[in-house]
């Protein structure tokens, strides 16, 4: 028997290690961790020094710059005196996070004892032959902070998907047929840059006048904040597919042509998967531009949500209004870091490209 060579065998391991390391790194991309790899890496003993080098570079660096920031933030904040106190610094920030948390933790324990104490009642009702007496009423408590988020994430994603598809069909007979560009340009040009502001106060005499019944699925709040997404945040998916779509190979067209390919064939064979990293281009600057518009719509016509929060907040004026204000603006920068890393991971998954 030939005898195994432990540092061969070392060596085998370690190359396996690095492979699935390597491996993990596309998707410590999509999810803003790239560090991770040249620590796992140095770990692994994989030039130690190199990697410092990286973990300085996408750890150290944007570590010290936060550092940096919240120390301005502190020394800086305080000095600024408003109507409603001084700028609150970071200490203040997070603990008005805690008081935020623990008023969605008392009101579901509220909610809790209220659908506990109304299970027990018509128990009793239906035991004491009284079935008729039995009523199922919903919880009517104030919504927590974090049931706004949740309202705001839900209607930025109904807009969106409404949006993308308006704007993809729409995208791709412009980047076939030079008639449907010469058609959807000028209207392009002219409603891209309209402001959401502008979009409000018609699609609120719309929905009302259209959307009449009182007990439907979506509430005319709801359906206000979607639609108004859904008008401002098309453009860049209709004109990033238009562009993919114009971009493919024209000997591509000619050789369908050539095979006699049915249009449906030919869009889902040949031009989406050609014109897919544009599109989702598109598709990640549209959610991007949604939720910022989510919000300033939310604010004005005070539909729930965390725009209504901070309007409210600042309606409120009390001494912790700033602060609760300032953990709302943390909370949207996040949910938006994240639904962008959420278009990336969909778009790692369905394209071969690099861009981030």
């Amino acid at each position: 028997m030939t005898a195994i060579d432990p540092a061969q065998l070392q060596t085998e391991r370690r190359a396996r290690l690095f492979t699935r390391i390597n491996r993990l790194d596309g998707w410590f991309k999509v999810l803003g961790l790239s560090f991770l790899t040249p620590l796992l890496k140095a770990a692994a003993g994989d030039n130690p020094k190199a990697q410092a080098r990286q973990i300085w570079q996408l750890l150290g660096v944007p570590v010290l710059a936060i550092l940096g920031f919240l120390v301005l933030w502190g020394n800086l904040a305080p000095r600024v005196e408003t109507s409603l106190g001084a700028i609150p610094g970071p200490a203040q920030v997070w603990e008005q996070a805690i008081v935020l948390h623990d008023e969605h933790v008392a009101e579901q324990a509220r909610k809790a004892d209220f659908f506990a104490r109304q299970d027990q009642r018509n128990a009793e009702l239906i035991a004491a032959g009284q079935a008729d007496r039995v009523r199922e009423r919903p919880y009517t408590g104030s919504p927590t902070y974090y049931a706004q988020i949740w309202t705001s994430v839900q209607t930025v994603f109904f807009g969106f998907l409404i949006a993308t598809a308006v704007a993809v069909p729409l995208g791709i007979a412009a980047g076939l047929s030079p008639t449907a560009n010469a058609a959807l340009n000028p209207l392009i040009q002219i409603f891209k840059p309209v402001s959401p502001l502008a979009w409000l106060p018609i699609v609120t005499m719309v929905v009302s006048a259209v959307y009449v019944t009182q007990d439907g699925m979506f509430s005319r709040s709801f359906l206000t904040s979607a639609i108004t997404v859904t008008l401002c945040s098309l453009w860049p998916t209709l004109i990033n597919t238009s562009l993919g779509v114009a971009s493919i190979d024209r000997d591509l067209i000619s050789v369908s042509r050539v095979l006699k390919l049915t249009t449906w064939t030919k869009i889902t064979r040949l031009v989406l998967p050609s014109a897919l990293p544009l599109i989702f281009t598109g598709l990640r600057l549209s959610l991007g531009v949604g939720w910022m518009v989510l919000i300033a719509a939310e604010m004005l016509a005070q539909n729930p949500g965390l725009g209504k929060f901070v309007w409210d907040e600042f309606q409120n004026g009390s001494s912790t209004s700033l602060a609760k204000i300032m953990v709302a603006v943390f909370t949207i920068g996040i949910i938006g870091f994240l639904l962008d890393r959420l278009m990336y991971a969909a778009q790692s998954l369905f394209t071969f490209s690099d861009n981030r």
